[in-house]
């Protein structure tokens, strides 16, 4: 992990918000960038690939990728962010880690989920990022206001 000693923060307890995070894969044309959901056990960062998506197939073909996670809060200026360098795998769908990994941004009542949060399994795989660096960085800023 590479740490500004002087603008960190901890990790452990920033990877359990429900905050998006930002993949980067690579391509025959190309990079390529998707916003998705994560869940962190086990030390890596787990997500959901359905077959209407094509970073797994990216990800098959070139697995080292890059992972970017930021929590933004303009009102008090917060800006926590962690960057990830490693490699990720594609993996057969596990439904209770599909489910844990949803119910972190839906709640944990299935029956209120959206509709189409409630069919994954068929179709879907999980990712396994795992990596190999992390640059861990508070970038907060001071909010003043003219009274």
């Amino acid at each position: 992990m590479i740490r500004d000693t002087r603008r960190s923060f901890e990790l452990e307890p920033f990877l359990q918000k429900p905050l998006f995070a930002h993949l980067s894969t690579q391509s025959m044309e190309g990079p390529r960038h998707s916003p998705v959901w994560f869940l962190w056990e086990e030390g890596s960062l787990w997500i959901i690939g359905t077959s209407a998506d094509t970073f797994p197939d990216r990800i098959r073909s070139q697995p080292s990728c890059a992972l970017g996670i930021v929590d933004y809060d303009p009102g008090s200026g917060l800006v926590l962010h962690a960057g990830f360098r490693g490699r990720a795998e594609v993996l057969p769908y596990d439904r209770e880690r599909g489910r844990r990994l949803l119910a972190r941004y839906l709640g944990p009542d299935q029956e209120l989920w959206d509709p189409r949060f409630r069919g994954f399994g068929d179709g879907s795989v999980l990712i396994r990022f795992t990596p190999d660096t992390v640059v861990v960085r508070d970038q907060s800023y001071e909010v003043r206001s003219r009274e």
